[in-house]
C-alpha cells in the first residue's frame, strides 16, 4: 500500500515537473512576442527615445493604420497567399500520392524510392541556392512567383511523402482488399476509403506546410528582386524608416503577418492535434 501511494506521489510530482519545464519554455517563446506585440502600439520616436521595453501610456494605431492603406503590404500579402496555397496543395496532394504507392502499392525498388523522396529533408536549402538562382534566371523565372512555388513543392513532396506512407502503414490492408473485391478501383480505395480516414494527417500536414511556406525568408530574399515578386516576410525587412528602422511599422505587420497562419491553425485544430496524438507527423 504504501509503494502504491509512493508510485502516485513520485508520478505527480513527475507531472509537476514536466508542466513547470513547459511553461517556462513557453515564456521563454513569448517574450519576444510580447515584445513585437507592444512594440506595433508605439511611434518609433518613443522606441528611440526609451527603448523597446519601456512601459509608456502612449499608444497609438498609427502603425496599423499605415499598413492596412500601404499598396506595397498589399503586394506582399498577396504574393504569400500565391505561393503558400498553390505550393501546400501540391505537396500535400503529391505526398500523398506517392506515400500511398510506397506504403500499399509496394512496387520494386520501394525502398530504394523511399529513400529518393525523403533525401530532400537531409539536404540544407542552402546549398542549392546558387545553382537553384542560376537555374532560375536562365529559364527566365527569377523575379516572379514561379521558382518560390516550384522550391516549396519539390521540399514540401519529402516531408508529406514521409508522412502519409508512416500513416498509411497503419491502414488495415484487410479493408483495402475487401474495397476491390467489391469491385473498387484503387483510385476509388484511395479517394472514398483511405483519404476519409486519413484526415487527420492531411490536416496536420496541410496546417505545417502552410506555416513553413508562409514563414519562409531565404528563397523570396534570393530568388525574388522586385517588390512585385516578394513575400511578406521579405516585405517586414523592406518596412525601414527614411533615417532609421521602422521599428513600429515591422512590428505591427508582423503582428499582421501572423494572422493567416493563425487562422489556417484554428480551421485544421482538430486534424491537427489528431494528428499529433495519432502519431501522423512523426519523422
Amino acid at each position: 500500500m504504501s509503494n502504491m501511494k509512493e508510485n502516485i506521489s513520485n508520478q505527480k510530482e513527475t507531472k509537476l515537473s514536466y508542466t513547470l519545464v513547459m511553461l517556462l519554455i513557453g515564456i521563454f517563446f513569448l517574450i519576444p512576442a510580447i515584445g513585437v506585440f507592444l512594440t506595433s502600439f508605439r511611434t518609433d520616436t518613443e522606441i528611440s527615445l526609451h527603448g523597446v521595453w519601456a512601459i509608456s501610456g502612449n499608444v497609438t494605431l498609427d502603425n496599423y493604420l499605415n499598413i492596412w492603406h500601404s499598396e506595397s503590404v498589399r503586394i506582399y500579402m498577396r504574393n504569400s497567399f500565391l505561393v503558400a496555397i498553390p505550393a501546400t496543395i501540391i505537396s500535400v496532394a503529391l505526398g500523398t500520392l506517392v506515400g500511398y504507392v510506397l506504403a500499399k502499392l509496394r512496387p520494386k525498388g520501394s525502398n530504394f524510392l523511399t529513400l529518393f523522396f525523403v533525401s530532400g529533408l537531409f539536404i540544407p536549402p542552402q546549398i542549392l541556392l546558387i545553382p537553384l538562382f542560376q537555374l532560375f534566371n536562365k529559364i527566365h523565372l527569377y523575379d516572379t512567383l514561379w521558382p518560390m512555388i516550384i522550391v516549396h513543392s519539390g521540399y514540401g513532396l519529402s516531408l508529406c511523402s514521409l508522412v502519409m506512407k508512416n500513416f498509411f502503414k497503419n491502414v488495415p490492408d484487410e479493408l483495402i482488399e475487401a474495397a476491390i473485391v467489391d469491385g473498387a478501383s484503387e483510385p476509388g480505395v484511395l479517394a472514398r476509403i483511405v483519404l476519409p480516414l486519413s484526415r487527420p494527417a492531411l490536416g496536420a500536414l496541410a496546417t505545417l506546410q502552410f506555416t513553413f511556406i508562409w514563414n519562409d525568408f531565404l528563397y523570396p530574399l534570393i530568388l525574388a528582386r522586385s517588390e512585385s515578386a516578394q513575400t511578406v516576410m521579405v516585405g517586414i525587412l523592406n518596412m525601414a524608416g527614411q533615417y532609421s528602422t521602422a521599428y513600429g511599422a515591422q512590428a505591427a505587420l508582423s503582428i499582421f503577418a501572423s494572422l493567416p497562419t493563425i487562422f489556417v491553425f484554428l480551421v485544421f485544430q482538430k486534424q491537427f492535434i489528431a494528428g499529433l496524438t495519432t502519431g501522423a507527423v512523426k519523422g
